[in-house]
């Protein structure tokens, strides 16, 4: 009799389970077209769409290199100019609006040898993004000869919103110095002759750890979704101990190896095993209600792929040579803090109360892992 009652109850579960995820698979597969909607699937690893860089030969001519998003760039060139945008991908497109509005970006550029103005020549160069989810990229040389005694030169460019790095080197100095500015921002006067200056390091920590932790909050939906995959398995604190320690450690492992340049695997791998591996995670929450030891090395191994992806993006920072151990470090803390946020806020909406409630799991787990799987099994098929 207490065979027949137990072979009931599974059966049921079984029967609950099923229906619930039948029930909750419209939902899931709304909110992951809600989430595309929003512009949710890109590549989550971009920390800043602008990058600078300054090159100085022998105090005599200058180079300024600006990589940023060419599609946002003509955007904003359209919208400043009056007209309505109409930004597509075609590359020649792109290139012939830059070309177009020379002028208009000159305006917010601004490059003075102390306190002077000059006006470089400037070329435009308009390339394919390095997937098909990634937005074309823009070029931007910027050449001119260093006035005659000039002793130093400032750097400001307010085409972009959001925080950039301009880095600085002189083929006479030595190590090149990076600066972090937000969009309109002007340098800090940089010396010509010997433009290797002193790095802040605490200046230096806190960007980075503000850095690690937005790479995360906002900016890493896919790591946050990996996160949420993690904590929904169990409402146990030893159970999301376990899995997130071994991911941290992972992930620390490869983003070091990484940085020093003794693994290096490319992102057109790592970008889909990294969508991947939170479809996984979130399609094994629908099956398993408790932690098993397999699944903490599953996610030890996600870790190492995770690691590698937070590596191209500080890779795309760049990395203050001085200060090199000092920012990786930070930055690592950074993205800890900002896992633990996720946790946390998890935990403050739904687990604290109804983690030990006996609908948590066919209410939230399910229909959650459902919504996280949908999302991931696009961004898999997207990034292949």
């Amino acid at each position: 009799m207490t065979c027949c009652a137990t072979k009931a109850r599974k059966h049921e579960t079984t029967n609950s389970l099923r229906v619930f995820v039948f029930s909750w698979l419209p939902v899931a597969v709304f909110v992951s077209v809600a989430v595309y909607a929003c512009g949710a699937a890109v590549l989550a690893h971009e920390l800043g769409t602008t990058r600078v860089s300054i090159l100085l030969h022998e105090g005599q001519t200058y180079h300024v290199e600006i990589v940023t998003d060419a599609a946002a760039l003509v955007e904003k060139l359209e919208a400043s100019s009056g007209q309505s945008p109409a930004v597509d991908a075609d590359l020649n497109r792109l290139r012939a609006q830059l070309l177009r509005f020379d002028e208009q970006f000159r305006r917010r550029v601004k490059l003075t040898f102390d306190g002077s103005d000059v006006r470089p020549s400037i070329t435009y160069a308009v390339s394919a993004g390095t997937d098909a989810a990634a937005s074309p990229v823009a070029t931007i040389g910027m050449t001119g000869q260093v006035p005659a005694g000039a002793v130093h030169l400032t750097w400001s460019y307010a085409w972009t919103f959001a925080s950039y790095a301009v880095t600085v080197r002189s083929a006479a100095a030595g190590n090149p110095t990076t600066e972090w500015l937000e969009g309109g921002q002007p340098s800090a006067p940089i010396a010509l002759a010997a433009s290797a200056q002193l790095v802040d390091r605490l200046a230096t920590a806190r960007r980075y750890l503000v850095l690690g932790f937005t790479h995360i909050v906002p900016g890493g939906l896919d790591h946050m979704l990996f996160v949420l995959g993690i904590y929904l398995l169990s409402g146990c604190a030893r159970s999301v101990l376990w899995q997130v320690s071994a991911f941290t450690l992972a992930h620390s492992i490869t983003l070091g190896l990484s940085m020093y340049g003794v693994v290096s695997v490319s992102p057109k791998i790592v970008e889909p095993l990294i969508a991947l591996s939170i479809a996984y995670v979130a399609i094994e929450n629908i099956f398993l209600s408790e932690l098993k030891s397999w699944r903490v090395a599953l996610v030890f191994a996600f870790g190492l792929l995770h690691g590698m992806g937070f590596a191209g993006a500080l890779k795309e920072l760049g990395l203050p040579q001085s200060e090199f151990v000092t920012a990786l470090l930070t930055f690592n803390a950074g993205v800890e803090a900002g896992q633990l946020a996720v946790i946390g806020t998890a935990f403050l909406l739904v687990g604290w109360y109804s983690a030990h409630r006996t609908w948590y799991r066919s209410r939230i787990v399910v229909p959650a892992s459902l919504a996280i799987a949908c999302t991931a099994v696009y961004w898999t098929i997207q990034r292949l």
